[in-house]
């Protein structure tokens, strides 16, 4: 007979007492930056389509109502259209937010040509806009994209390099000249040379998990932005001890090295609502567990044989059995689930003195809406 693996129960009751998250290493900032990807209180529930998905001709409007209520920066994934040309729509749209994409994946561009949309960007946007960066699983790598597959951490150190260099022979008409193990770009002729801009220094991101990529965004990057399974507990002993680490190869503060956090987060007007929201969110941390490549973050909690056998369940495509091994304990752990009275002092707990940015909305369709949202962004600290 095969083990119990759901020996707990787990309801869909959302109140009930549960262990704080760890105190934080270092306070990292005074006030949190709260971003958002559009449409607003979007939420990927894993397996199923989203009930609101994006339409790309509604993007410049959606970027204004994010700036309208107060927050912090709009953000834009990598998946059904391409986020430099939804980030052009929101930056001709918006004056004070900022823009990000969150992220886009690198391996596919060559680092002149992400030089290239980032600074057009940049110049749209009047310096507000973030390069977030990401690479992708090997079978997406040789598959999907059809090129050759390279270890992730060391490629993209040389990436990242690479990009500001291109970035300093236009800004400071240096000699391009950027010799590694990975790149050797030395040609930039005045055709193709954009010249300087007003804002020339744009912050890079890197999406991380693991230790290594972790280091890399210490070393090189200005952020690193996490996924939804670092827990407060994989934040403090994983995520902040390897930043430190590749901060300390190139002698750098590790302060200056932004922690971007997308928690999951279920949220509703009301208990009963919530109800319904814990319901997709137990869904979306049944996808999570089922993932080999977060695995090391279950297995800090001890749920590493659960983790096993969620992915089981994955590849017999026995998708309806995957929420059923997500315990309360784990999916109060991984997500921040709250009324819209609650979420606010929540996030700030876990959060507010562990990272630099976080994202969260709530949907906003009608004026009530959009001042629900005000008055939680106003209490995020």
């Amino acid at each position: 007979m095969a083990p119990d693996f759901t020996d707990q129960t787990h309801g869909t009751k959302v109140e009930s007492s549960r262990e704080a998250p760890p105190q934080p290493l270092t306070d990292r900032r005074i006030a949190l930056i709260v971003e958002s990807l559009l449409p607003l209180g979007k939420l990927d529930p894993g397996l199923r389509e989203p009930e609101t998905p994006l339409d790309i001709r509604d993007f410049a409007a959606l970027a204004a109502t994010a700036e309208d209520v107060g927050l912090g920066a709009v953000l834009v994934e990598e998946t059904k259209d391409d986020p430099f040309q939804l980030l052009a729509l929101g930056a001709a749209a918006t004056t004070r937010i900022q823009l990000g994409t969150s992220v886009a994946i690198a391996t596919p561009r060559s680092p002149t040509v992400t030089a290239m949309s980032a600074w057009s960007l940049q110049k749209l946007s009047d310096g507000r806009f973030i390069l977030g960066l990401g690479t992708q699983v090997r079978a997406h790598v040789e598959r999907r994209y059809g090129i050759g597959w390279q270890a992730p951490a060391p490629w993209m150190r040389d990436y990242i390099n690479a990009i500001r260099a291109v970035w300093d022979c236009w800004q400071n008409d240096t000699r391009l000249n950027f010799v590694s193990d990975h790149y050797n770009l030395n040609v930039m002729v005045p055709l193709f040379n954009p010249g300087p801009i007003d804002n020339p220094d744009i912050p890079i991101h890197l999406a991380a998990i693991g230790p290594n990529m972790c280091a890399v965004a210490g070393e090189v990057a200005n952020g690193v932005r996490l996924h939804p399974v670092c827990t407060a507990k994989y934040i403090d002993e994983h995520v902040l001890p390897n930043l430190a680490r590749g901060a300390a190869r190139s002698d750098r503060d590790v302060k200056d090295v932004e922690v971007c956090m997308k928690p999951l987060v279920g949220t509703a007007p009301t208990e009963e609502r919530l109800e319904k929201v814990v319901k997709t969110v137990r869904a979306r941390v049944s996808f999570y567990l089922s993932t080999p490549s977060y695995r090391r973050a279950f297995e800090l909690h001890g749920w590493g044989q659960l983790a096993r056998k969620a992915s089981e369940l994955s590849r017999a495509q026995r998708w309806d059995e995957l929420p059923d091994l997500v315990t309360d304990d784990m999916l109060h752990t991984v997500a921040t689930i709250g009324t819209y009275g609650e979420i606010a002092s929540k996030l700030n707990h876990r959060y507010s003195n562990r990272v630099d940015r976080i994202e969260f909305s709530t949907p906003v369709t009608k004026p009530e809406d959009a001042a629900a949202l005000k008055r939680i962004l106003a209490d995020i600290s």
